[in-house]
């Protein structure tokens, strides 16, 4: 089925992941990144400090999202997002009126457990779940949420901020939210039940008749499989130096010799290249399985990172957004629908929590540690060598790792 015929037949629910994937903009990193400067400011905070603090509240939202992940296997998904939604509006509203450094904490911890983690933990195993051979296209459409939030907010924010203070975008932001987000995403859920019903059916049937019968990989289970932890070395490339670099964008820039309005801009080349390559993907995972792709996500990463060493031109800035973005692309499409392959789908929320708690807590410690080295002097193209040399090898790393078990679409290895 193409891509305009599936959109047809599921542009409901695709709607739905899509919209959720674009309402966790408000916890991702590149868009707090946009309030650091005044953050700092209002708070007398070091690129240390603030690090710090996210730090903190990222690796506290990771402990949380492994126990509150699974519940996405538990509770009927309309209440389940009903929930999110709310506690995703609160977080803005508490960012907006933090009147102390803890209270600030605690925002960033909301806003990094709620939108970050949660949300986009939720529409990233239903999409997995509920789709079963269209799934890497259903992944790839939903994640356009990102690129184009990636896209339009950096924009409108860095606008916003030049009329406005930094709280009071925050309080608008809150209050879109409560007023289009939660009604449209659960108008969009409409006639979930049904949906729900036939994926329970699925699971049930015969093995001849479904591809996801079979061994269905526990939580458990999957915490002592080896090769679980070396995909891990591997996959947590992205996630380390991508939250490090756009929380400190402002750093960035200014050692770049970069306007941030500029940077701003070239976020659009990191969302038109997230779209096209994700889209691109989408179709070859449902055709060849994600075990094949996932390796070659990394390689952009590689790229970008020799063009940030190496060149300060603000030409530079868009290939090095570009390639982000490619990266970013392959990296939620393939990296999604690879735990579905490889372990089944009946406790897939359990098993994405401990993912995307890895994830989470890989980026919380970024910023920190990246804050201290910015403070010691070491520069960003020094950085930026170290984490072409990562990606480099967990490249190689995931190619082994996949030759050598020869991952199976149930989770089956030959370990």
């Amino acid at each position: 089925m193409n891509y305009f015929r599936f959109i047809q037949k599921y542009k409901r629910f695709l709607a739905f992941g899509m919209l959720v994937a674009l309402f966790s903009s408000f916890g991702q990193t590149y868009f707090i990144g946009l309030f650091s400067a005044e953050i700092r400011a209002a708070f007398a905070l070091s690129h240390g400090d603030f690090g710090l603090i996210y730090s903190a509240g990222s690796l506290a939202a990771g402990v949380f999202l492994i126990w509150l992940g699974r519940y996405v296997d538990r509770l009927d998904l309309r209440l389940w997002i009903a929930l999110l939604c709310v506690a995703a509006v609160a977080a803005c509203i508490v960012m907006g009126l933090a009147p102390s450094v803890i209270i600030l904490a605690v925002a960033l911890f909301l806003l990094r457990l709620t939108c970050q983690s949660l949300l986009s933990h939720t529409y990233m195993t239903s999409m997995a779940r509920y789709f079963d051979s269209g799934r890497g296209k259903a992944i790839s459409i939903a994640m356009l949420g990102h690129p184009i939030g990636e896209a339009i907010f950096p924009l409108i924010t860095v606008t916003l901020l030049a009329f406005l203070g930094w709280r009071d975008v925050w309080l608008i932001y809150a209050a879109i939210g409560a007023v289009l987000f939660l009604p449209i995403v659960l108008w969009l859920l409409r006639g979930h039940g049904e949906r729900h019903r036939d994926y329970l059916a699925r699971l049930a049937a015969p093995a001849a008749a479904t591809r996801e019968a079979g061994r269905q990989w526990t939580q458990g289970e999957v915490l002592r499989d080896v090769r679980f932890y070396l995909m891990q070395l591997a996959m947590m490339v992205p996630a380390f130096a991508f939250t490090g670099l756009f929380i400190h964008q402002a750093h960035m820039a200014e050692a770049k010799g970069w306007s941030l309005a500029w940077l701003a801009t070239c976020f659009s080349a990191y969302a038109a290249t997230s779209i096209v390559s994700s889209l691109t993907i989408g179709p070859l995972i449902d055709r060849i399985g994600a075990t094949r792709i996932a390796p070659w996500a990394l390689l952009p990463v590689v790229i970008s990172m020799l063009v940030l060493a190496l060149f300060s031109h603000p030409a530079a800035t868009m290939v090095f957004m570009a390639g982000l973005g490619l990266c970013m692309g392959m990296v939620f499409t393939s990296f999604t629908a690879i735990w579905a392959e490889l372990y089944g789908v009946r406790h897939l929320g359990a098993i994405r929590s401990l993912v995307m708690a890895i994830m989470v807590l890989v980026s919380a410690i970024a910023p920190a540690i990246m804050g201290w080295l910015f403070d010691a002097g070491v520069t960003v193209e020094t950085l930026a060598f170290l984490f072409a040399a990562w990606a480099f090898a967990g490249w190689l790393l995931l190619l082994v790792v996949f030759k050598r078990w020869k991952a199976s679409p149930l989770g089956v290895s030959e370990a």
